[in-house]
């Protein structure tokens, strides 16, 4: 059940039904509870195998911030920091477990393969829970928070359980932090109409984007990836193009659905991409991409390990920055080229950490008729080349086949071909989607229209929802998965 579907949309009317029942407005229980039951039954409907997992970590992390909180209260600052680190092993363990260990075993096997060893195995067959990767980062997150004395535990265990399995977000993000989304949960949250709207528009846009943009990209992408020397260095190249836009759209697209899905019923989630492709460097991209991943990694990763390095200087900047990107390519899967990903965006702060630029933060600002001045789009250009060579590691399923994409790339083989001309074909929502990123910069999404006359006119703001609703129906691509559920 997918957020696109029609399945979907019947789900959710029901759950929109009863949430707003008006006998129920005088408290958030009832709201709550009803969340956590249709949560689980979202979760069960795409892995039911798995919901006793989720409910199990749960329920172990509930009462681990009480206990947690029972000792600081108490003064037990040693014993507070043993259990906030248990809470941290265990959390990192269920992912390590699950989204780790066939790798490693993998790994470690052909590694005793490799010194003349036979091993009677090679992967343990461990299955992978839809979501692991977010909901560990939200249990995780919580532990600390409790401990910085950021947040109170949460007594209210329904309370708990809806944020951790909140059915938007539990199979991709945002990652939501404890802090801003359980106090949404402690008042009753009542119909609000512009928010509503807003999350309808965005829900709009969000299924436009990974429905009439990632999915028609997705198949001519795979069709290259499956033959790559069939085709010429020129289209090889502007597949990696089209793969950067693929997978913006498609998790952008997904982050918008849940990120309107949750206004509708008066929530607010966080934001996870904000204009990414008009990024001048690679801090810039990553500030704006994936937020919710980035900055929960920064937060907890990234700022310790500075801290500790610190006496290191810029060495200590690099090594923090370094291991915090290998860390993001794992998050991403259990393989080498994810780690090597995260190693190849990390080795490309070095040059910013070392001029004193990678923390600076400049306003994006338009020349005389409103488009980007050369120096920004130069910048924005080379940055979006380097994220694109490193989308190869991202989207090959090995090295081998990576340097393969990238030999032929450097080969120069038949730079035009048929194949050039079929792709030619698909460069209109690669335009339609940088240049709706630049006019709506300022914006959190692209129907969030400006305050002037001529979106000011309804029939203006119906003709373009009108205009997004009919290309689902005529432009629609073959319905292909979410990239980030298998992650």
């Amino acid at each position: 059940m997918i957020v696109n579907s029609l399945q979907f949309f019947l789900f959710f009317v029901v759950v929109f039904t009863i949430y707003y029942l008006p006998i129920y407005r005088n408290t958030p229980k009832f709201q709550n509870l009803w969340l956590f039951l249709t949560s689980y039954f979202f979760y069960g409907f795409a892995d039911w195998r798995m919901a006793p997992l989720l409910l199990g970590a749960t329920i172990a992390f509930y009462f681990i911030g009480l206990w947690l909180k029972s000792e600081m209260e108490k003064g037990q600052t040693k014993n507070a920091s043993m259990i906030t680190t248990l809470g941290v092993v265990l959390g990192v363990g269920v992912l390590v477990y699950f989204k780790y260990m066939n790798f490693f075993a993998d790994s470690f096997a052909q590694l005793l393969k490799a010194i003349g060893l036979n091993v009677s195995w090679t992967t343990l067959n461990i299955v992978l829970p839809i979501g692991v990767s977010f909901f560990t980062f939200k249990l995780i997150s919580y532990i600390i928070e409790v401990h910085r004395e950021h947040i109170q535990p949460s007594k209210d265990f329904i309370e708990f359980g809806t944020y951790v399995a909140f059915f938007p977000t539990i199979l991709s993000g945002p990652i939501d932090r404890p802090n801003k989304f359980i106090p949404q949960l402690q008042g009753v949250r009542q119909f609000n109409y512009d928010m509503a709207a807003d999350g309808c528009r965005q829900v709009l846009w969000g299924m436009f984007t990974k429905m009439c943009i990632a999915d028609n990209l997705a198949p001519f992408t795979d069709r290259v990836w499956a033959n790559i020397d069939g085709y010429s260095s020129a289209t090889l190249i502007l597949t990696s193009f089209y793969y950067s836009v693929q997978l913006y759209a498609d998790f952008d697209g997904y982050s918008n659905m849940a990120i309107g899905v949750a206004k509708i019923l008066n929530l607010q989630v966080e934001r996870n991409f904000n204009h990414p492709f008009l990024a001048r460097n690679i801090a810039e991209y990553w500030r704006n991409w994936h937020i919710s991943l980035t900055s929960w990694l920064t937060d907890y990763v990234f700022a310790p390990l500075n801290i500790a390095f610190r006496y290191m200087n810029n060495l200590g900047i690099i090594l923090a920055i370094v291991i915090n990107f290998v860390l993001i390519g794992l998050w991403h899967g259990a393989d080498w080229t994810f780690a090597f990903f995260g190693l190849y965006h990390g080795l490309l702060y070095i040059p910013l950490i070392l001029s004193g630029s990678f923390a600076k933060k400049k306003k994006l600002r338009p020349n005389k008729i409103g488009i980007p001045n050369m120096k920004d789009f130069s910048y924005m250009l080379v940055t979006f080349l380097l994220v694109s060579i490193g989308l190869i590691l991202f989207r090959a399923e090995s090295f081998p086949q990576a340097g393969e994409y990238l030999s032929s790339i450097l080969k120069c083989n038949d730079m035009f071909n048929a194949s050039m001309l079929e792709g030619k074909r698909y460069i209109w929502p690669v335009i339609l989607i940088l240049g709706l990123e630049w006019l709506q910069r300022d914006k959190q999404h692209a129907l969030q229209f400006p305050s002037n006359k001529l979106f000011n006119c309804a029939a203006v703001r119906y003709l373009v929802y009108a205009v997004l609703v009919s290309a689902l129906f005529i432009y629609a691509g073959e319905v292909q998965t979410f990239i980030y559920f298998q992650f």
